[in-house]
């Protein structure tokens, strides 16, 4: 399976880009970084920079049909640059019109909120998200992984990088199961 990992050309917590990257790399998948802009991402280790990422595919010349999945990792300022880029925030909404499995750790979600997907929907993330999920109409529960199949697709969240092993473990049986 195609599986697009979005992120924005700064601000991803590296080890939620890097982790399930590798995850879905060793099932024998095929991760695909796609970003707002061509060249190169900078991921950040919390508030410093890490290491630089090549960008596969751009997301507003790439098509949501050609993937079967999406990963959307965290970071602070990550999901808060996606969220103010028209062509991002249609792209996530593509996936859950078209009920493809989407799997969202840490600060992630606030895309989802942007994309008025969570509407519904039973979520967790980093904490501090907790009031923006519960305006945009979705339930917040405090869990280490959550999966939510109340809408067209399934959804897949975590918390914080210390739930990662549960995270990729989770989407990938979530995207096994509908791949079969």
């Amino acid at each position: 399976m195609r599986i697009a990992f979005l992120v924005a050309p700064e601000g991803v917590e590296q080890v939620e880009l890097t982790d399930p990257w590798q995850a879905a790399k060793d099932a024998g998948h095929e991760p695909v970084l796609v970003s707002t802009q061509q060249g190169e991402i900078q991921a950040f280790n919390h508030l410093d920079k890490a290491d630089t990422f090549p960008v596969d595919e751009v997301v507003g010349d790439t098509s949501p049909d050609s993937f079967g999945a999406l990963v959307l990792p965290g970071g602070v300022a990550n999901p808060d640059f996606l969220r103010m880029d028209d062509k991002a925030v249609a792209f996530v909404r593509d996936f859950f019109e078209h009920g493809r499995p989407v799997a969202a750790i840490c600060h992630a979600p606030w895309t989802l909120v942007e994309a008025d997907v969570v509407r519904g929907r039973e979520l967790t993330s980093w904490p501090s998200l907790q009031t923006d999920i519960r305006n945009a109409g979705g339930t917040w529960v405090d869990k280490q992984v959550k999966v939510c199949d109340h809408g067209a697709n399934k959804l897949v969240t975590s918390r914080k990088p210390d739930d990662l092993k549960a995270f990729c473990e989770t989407f990938l049986d979530v995207f096994a199961q509908e791949a079969a």
